[in-house]
């Protein structure tokens, strides 16, 4: 069990006197004497040690009793960089719970999908963060209705219902608990400037929302990789935003993500509006929102070689997807052949396969194909040599029939060895999948080209095994020290389109 850093009182104490946002979404601070929580980086002056304790979740202040600080809004901190660096229980836990399965599924599907019992997976989550499930739930949908009566005109019943809500009764009450304040009294709050620039004209039922950060991020590769490799029709660059179709739980969105220096601006549209909590939580995943870039950078600074790369352009996060079982199968399409050969490819199967998608503001056509449209057409009619046919058609029955599970649950390391196990994956595509679908902050790509091509101008190892023995020095970020090599390359994935 790893201990979070709330038990580091003296540590926590130094970062609230620092205002030190790094920390914020590592700790929450409860003040005693005001009975109210706070990120690190409060503005307000801080309180003297012994009127604070330190909590590892939002949730755990709330069954404490605090209520969330109006000034420095706690509840729009970026996540938590634990979860998405861990394997473990609670860090898998976490994911599924950001990606609404508590609200969907229950407690019992959270524990399913995990492989434990309810039990097990509750204290767990009460050892690990002060609160189980359901309160971590709780405060997830509190601080998506927070979001909802702030950004737009929507009536109170509505916004109840797509925050996940039972009833206005139970909505009421917990907006008051953990804001003070009442809706109605959190929307007349919201002064008239923000709430006119927040609410996006244009196409009904859009949403504006403004995506935290850690700084610093460095947008090229992470863009620029986007950019280069969308696949037309389901992905595209336009007017400096990229812009996708989501195939989500209760319908279909399209997201328009565009960088700015403290955030990144978020317009979504959506068939159905309980579907909100779910797209932050994958826009944020895709984009790598809840790495903490100052440790990943002095890791990999500590190396000679990098040290100047990641000088040049600090905070580089990995680019990975909002739809792991789509990503599995671009990987497949792109095995040796060109970014430009790969579109070609996936762009067929989207506009044979894909459900056809409206865009009013845009030039998306269409929902990339499920895996159960893919497992249901000819093989032969794919334009692929026969050994990638059958490596194709393998994953998508796999992924299709459940045998193969690619989700935010699954455990690296198995699903890397299932990977493996499928005929024609080799360790570059499983090592991609893992780095970019499973998420991993670890996987490696020793065999990739543009890797070796860039070890060998900056003097590395450039066989494979060479190169991951001298890489071992760059874990637990490996997949950062990827983004990096990749860079010194002027291919077009390191470069925000014009």
């Amino acid at each position: 069990m790893q201990m979070g850093m709330h038990t580091d009182t003296e540590r926590c104490v130094r970062a609230v006197r620092s205002k030190d946002a790094r920390f914020d979404g590592w700790f929450f601070t409860a003040v005693l004497t005001t009975r109210v929580y706070c990120r690190p980086s409060c503005p307000v002056v801080p309180p003297k040690p012994e009127n604070m304790t330190f909590h590892p979740s939002a949730a755990a202040c709330q069954q404490a009793g605090f209520r969330a600080c109006k000034r420095c809004r706690p509840d729009t901190s970026p996540g938590s960089p634990q979860w998405n660096q861990r394997a473990d229980l609670v860090a898998r836990a976490m994911r599924l719970v950001a990606d609404g399965v508590v609200d969907r599924e229950g407690v019992p599907g959270l524990a399913a999908r995990l492989g434990y019992s309810p039990r097990q997976v509750e204290r767990q989550l009460l050892a690990e963060l002060g609160a189980g499930p359901l309160a971590l739930a709780r405060a997830q949908r509190a601080q998506t209705a927070r979001l909802l009566i702030e950004t737009t005109p929507l009536p109170m019943a509505e916004i109840a219902f797509a925050a996940g809500f039972s009833s206005i009764r139970t909505f009421n009450d917990t907006v008051r608990e953990v804001f003070a304040l009442s809706p109605s009294d959190l929307r007349a709050r919201v002064p008239k400037s923000r709430a006119t620039t927040d609410r996006p004209r244009g196409t009904p039922g859009a949403l504006a929302l403004r995506l935290p950060f850690r700084a610093p991020l460095t947008p090229d590769n992470l863009f620029g990789h986007l950019a280069a490799t969308a696949v037309p029709g389901v992905e595209e660059w336009r007017d400096g935003a990229y812009r996708r179709t989501l195939r989500l739980p209760y319908g279909h969105g399209i997201v328009a993500l565009t960088p700015r220096p403290d955030h990144i601006a978020c317009r979504l549209t959506l068939g159905d509006l309980r579907d909100l909590t779910v797209a932050i939580s994958r826009c944020r995943r895709l984009l790598d929102l809840d790495a903490d870039p100052v440790a990943v950078d002095d890791q990999l600074r500590a190396d000679p070689v990098l040290a100047p790369l990641v000088d040049k352009a600090p905070g580089r996060r990995v680019p990975r997807t909002v739809d792991e079982a789509e990503f599995a199968v671009r990987a497949v399409l792109g095995q040796q052949v060109s970014t430009a050969a790969a579109r070609t490819h996936a762009a067929r199967l989207v506009t044979a396969y894909g459900d056809p998608v409206d865009d009013p503001e845009g030039g998306l056509t269409h929902l990339f194909p499920s895996p159960a449209a893919l497992a249901a057409l000819d093989p032969e009619s794919l334009a692929l040599p026969r050994a990638r046919r059958v490596t194709f058609t393998t994953l998508v029955d796999r992924l299709a029939d459940g045998t193969l599970n690619l989700g935010v649950e699954g455990d690296w390391a198995q699903t890397r060895a299932r990977l493996l196990a499928l005929p024609g994956f080799g360790p570059w595509t499983a090592d991609v999948i893992a780095m970019r679908a499973l998420g991993d902050p670890d996987a490696f790509l020793p065999t990739d080209l543009g890797i070796r091509r860039a070890a060998r101008e900056l003097g590395l190892p450039s066989t494979p095994a060479a190169l991951t023995a001298r890489a071992a020095a760059w874990r637990p970020w490996r997949a950062y020290a990827v983004q990096y090599l990749w860079a010194t390359d002027s291919h077009p994935i390191n470069f925000l389109p014009a």
